[in-house]
C-alpha cells in the first residue's frame, strides 16, 4: 500500500510540473455510464488510485509517469459504485436562458450584441414564464418582433426552446466538448 501511494505522489508532482496538465477536464460518468460532473486531471487521480473509478477514456499519446508507474492520461472515468444524485431543479432564471441558448439570439444568431430575455408567446397575450416560452434574443431582434409572435413578426427561432438538463450545462461548463466524451453526452 505504501508503495502504492509513493507512486502516486510521484505521479501528481510530474504532472504539476507539467504546464498544467492537471487542471485538465475529465468527464465523471456514474456507473450506469450517465453523466454527473467534470472534474480535474488531479481529483481523477485519486478516485483511480483509491479503487473508486476506472479509466473509460484516456487522452491519446498522454501518460502521467511516475518511477515506478505509467498511468494513461484521464479524459473520461467511470465510477465503480452508482451514486444516487438527487433530482436538481434548474432554475429558471435569466442566467440559466443565456446558458441554454449558448449566448445567442435565437432569431439571427448573434452574440456580438446585448442580449435580452425575449417571450415567444407575449406575456399581454398570455405567454408564461417558462423555458418554453423564453429564449435569448439579441436587442434588435427584441424589438423588431415586439409584440407579436415569431409567425407574426416573420422571424424564424434557430430551435424550439425546451427546458435544459444537466448534461445541457456540463457542455456549457467546459465550453468545447472532448471528442471522447460526445458518445457519453449524446452528441453523436
Amino acid at each position: 500500500m505504501e508503495r502504492r501511494y509513493v507512486a502516486f505522489s510521484s505521479i501528481l508532482l510530474n504532472a504539476k510540473n507539467n504546464h498544467g496538465r492537471l487542471n485538465s477536464k475529465v468527464l465523471v460518468l456514474n456507473q450506469n455510464y450517465e453523466p454527473m460532473s467534470v472534474c480535474n486531471v488531479k481529483k481523477a487521480i485519486v478516485l483511480l488510485f483509491r479503487g473508486k473509478a476506472e479509466i473509460v477514456e484516456a487522452s491519446h499519446g498522454k501518460v502521467l509517469r511516475s518511477v515506478s508507474l505509467t498511468m494513461p492520461f484521464p479524459s473520461v472515468v467511470r465510477l465503480f459504485v452508482y451514486i444516487r444524485v438527487p433530482y436538481k431543479k434548474i432554475i429558471l432564471s435569466r442566467k440559466n436562458i443565456l446558458r441554454r441558448d449558448a449566448h445567442k439570439c435565437q432569431y439571427c444568431g448573434r452574440s456580438d450584441m446585448s442580449l435580452t430575455v425575449d417571450h415567444v408567446m407575449p406575456r399581454s397575450r398570455g405567454g408564461e414564464d417558462v423555458w418554453e416560452n423564453l429564449v435569448c434574443a439579441c436587442v434588435t431582434c427584441n424589438n423588431r418582433k415586439g409584440d407579436r409572435t415569431p409567425e407574426e413578426a416573420r422571424m424564424t427561432l434557430t430551435r424550439t426552446p425546451s427546458k435544459p438538463n444537466h448534461v445541457t450545462f456540463i457542455k456549457h461548463v467546459v465550453g468545447t466538448v472532448d471528442e471522447r466524451w460526445r458518445p457519453y453526452l449524446f452528441m453523436n
